[in-house]
């Protein structure tokens, strides 16, 4: 069998609207986020989703918090962070951008790699067919979490992932990925 996954980004944070790379740092969604993620809830109505995964960064979990409610549990899990930028947490978007296809193997300075974060997601997705097998679950994270995923379950290379152009949006498209059991 296999299970379906959905990923959405979390909604607009504080830190979006500055232009600023959070990383693990924690902001809180903006006003406008927090709009986008009633939208999110809205468009994934009629759709059935088992469950749904986030991140436990804030603005991952009122992402979560605000589009499913208690219409469907969700699971914070620390696996589906953002990178850690080490000291280059809040640096502008464009220079973590600019960054990415060299931190590969090589760590955000005091921070972590692309393979890093692949390997955390990997232990995640390991942990789901026990549970959700034949299920679809959704999943609200990070640009990080899906380079992982385009990684993993895309049949992208880690370079390849990391050198994709990249927008970061809250809204449409998703991204589907299957994961066989």
């Amino acid at each position: 069998m296999s299970v379906e996954i959905i990923f959405e980004f979390h909604s607009t944070s504080t830190d979006n609207e500055a232009g600023v790379a959070s990383g693990w740092n924690d902001p809180p969604l903006s006003g406008r986020g927090c709009e986008l993620a009633k939208e999110l809830g809205k468009r994934r109505q009629g759709e059935r989703v088992d469950a749904v995964f986030c991140s436990d960064l804030r603005r991952a979990i009122e992402t979560a918090e605000i589009a499913f409610g208690e219409r469907i549990p969700f699971h914070p899990d620390k696996r589906l962070r953002e990178y850690d930028y080490g000291t280059m947490t809040e640096a502008p978007v464009e220079q973590i951008h600019a960054e990415r296809p060299v931190r590969v193997d090589t760590p955000f300075p005091e921070g972590e790699s692309l393979r890093d974060v692949s390997e955390r997601v990997r232990d995640f997705l390991a942990d789901v067919p026990r549970d959700w097998d034949g299920k679809r679950i959704l999943i609200v994270g990070h640009g990080a979490t899906k380079l992982a995923l385009d990684h993993l379950l895309g049949g992208m290379t880690l370079d390849d992932a990391a050198s994709q152009a990249f927008t970061w949006q809250p809204i449409p498209p998703s991204w589907r990925y299957t994961l066989d059991s």
